[in-house]
């Protein structure tokens, strides 16, 4: 599947969006990152030690940088949500997939079609068209915030890239995540001076739900990166946008403007142009190794 792996980790990134939504009426944000977050070490740790692999790695720097980045761009993504319309929010996190273009080229030297650079662009186009962003006045510091989200979460990404470039097993790669973003999200939740809200049998069931759909998430997204083109994973990285608007349609009934519905409509385009470009390239690439 390759690339294509990002459209598993889209769904199942919007099915944690859901289930934030939800459980937003009984614990913080800070609280749900943490619990999505220890829950996906656990079950990343339980898979390595099946595998008979360690968690140790020669490359512990490059995973604490990537968790702790991955981190940053979540707090900075949940501010900018307190601060900004949903909607402006998303789109400045969004633009993630535009930074990885940049920096895949300068940091690691890879070289790219235009019709791949393009998809990348007609993607953003289409979020800003399904949300339509709006900036307000007085609002420009949680802006910069929220747009910053996104340069961490190339940075991210492209860390990801590298460990895979490495070697690293997937499930590693996932339980130093969890582990980093666990410490960071525990952190932040105390720092704001609260205390942890209780687990009943009413709200277990979502967190074990939120629980799976990070770690499958995680995983779905570490192995796009690892065996897939960059930027084809980034066009799929849309999805997410997509997926979870349709169910704010299914789940609370939301309506879309016509506007709305062609910019989700130039989204699934975009992805269609990058895996369409991606197949030729490969088919060009096996022709010539033949």
């Amino acid at each position: 599947m390759t690339s294509s792996w990002m459209l598993v980790a889209g769904f199942l990134f919007a099915a944690a969006g859901v289930l934030v939504k939800i459980g937003a009426a009984q614990f913080s944000a800070a609280e749900l990152g943490f619990y999505r977050s220890f829950f996906t070490m656990l079950v990343a740790f339980v898979a390595l030690r099946l595998a008979g692999v360690g968690v140790w790695s020669p490359f512990l720097g490059t995973h604490l940088i990537r968790g702790i980045v991955g981190a940053a761009s979540l707090i900075g993504y949940f501010y900018a949500i307190t601060q900004l319309p949903l909607a402006t929010a998303v789109t400045l996190n969004y633009t993630s997939p535009l930074f990885l273009a940049v920096t895949t080229t300068v940091v690691m030297r890879e070289r790219f079609s235009p019709w791949l650079v393009f998809a990348i662009a007609l993607g953003f186009a289409g979020v800003a068209l399904l949300l339509q962003p709006n900036f307000e006045t007085g609002k420009e510091g949680a802006a910069m915030i929220g747009l910053f989200s996104g340069v961490l979460a190339a940075w991210a990404y492209l860390s990801v890239r590298s460990l895979g470039r490495l070697g690293e097993p997937d499930w590693r790669v996932v339980f130093w995540f969890g582990a980093v973003a666990s410490v960071i999200c525990a952190g932040w939740h105390f720092v704001n001076a609260q205390a942890f809200n209780p687990i009943t049998s009413g709200n277990i069931g979502l967190l074990l739900g939120l629980g799976l759909a990070g770690v499958g998430a995680q995983l779905a997204m570490t192995r796009a990166y690892r065996t897939g083109n960059t930027l084809v994973v980034g066009a799929f990285s849309y999805s997410a946008i997509v997926f979870g608007t349709l169910a704010t349609i299914l789940i609370w009934n939301d309506t879309l403007t016509w506007l709305a519905w062609c910019g989700m409509a130039v989204i699934v385009a975009s992805g269609i142009m990058a895996m369409r470009v991606e197949k030729k390239e490969q088919v060009e690439e096996a022709g010539f190794e033949s």
